[in-house]
């Protein structure tokens, strides 16, 4: 913040501890992956409303790290939210599609499908809005995600993922 002044301290994870991450949403991938669309969807919109329920503290702690003023930090959180509001529709979007002789006696089919795990590394300059950006679209198109939130402002990433497990998201 402006003042130079600490406003917490966060540890930070060793090469053991991020192997570690990376295998636990390993392991989460195989029934993650399996739970249905309409299921995610369910949780992600749990999510978003846990956002929008903590909209003012998450804007209080980027304004406290960060130094953004208020305005700023709310609008950070309102243009992720948009973010995770797509993402609850995403069922609707990873149907799939199948098309009949689309040339030579030739059909074509197109199947989503999860990936696996995905993951994301974020600047300090957006310490919710960015975060946001990525890992609710690749979890509710049922891939898992790690997270490494800038070592400069990682608060917001980390209340945010308080709140994504409080929703009902794995580990």
């Amino acid at each position: 913040p402006a003042s130079g002044q600490v406003e917490r301290r966060v540890t930070q994870s060793t090469a053991a501890e991020v192997k570690q991450a990376i295998d636990v949403a390993h392991r989460a991938f195989a029934d993650w992956s399996r739970t249905t669309p309409l299921r995610r969807a369910r949780i992600m919109f749990n999510f978003k409303a846990l956002l929008e329920q903590h909209r003012d503290e998450l804007a209080e702690l980027i304004v406290s790290e960060h130094g953004k003023v208020y305005s700023d930090a709310l609008g950070e959180l309102t243009r992720g939210m948009e973010v995770v509001e797509f993402a609850c529709g995403i069922p609707h979007l990873i149907k799939g599609e199948y098309s009949p002789d689309v040339g030579g006696g030739v059909d074509s089919f197109s199947l989503m499908q999860p990936l696996g795990v995905v993951a994301g590394i974020t600047p300090f300059n957006f310490p919710a809005m960015v975060p946001l950006w990525m890992w609710p679209m690749a979890v509710a198109c049922g891939n898992t995600f790690v997270l490494k939130p800038s070592e400069r402002v990682p608060s917001a990433a980390l209340y945010i993922a308080r709140l994504a497990a409080e929703a009902g998201l794995p580990p």
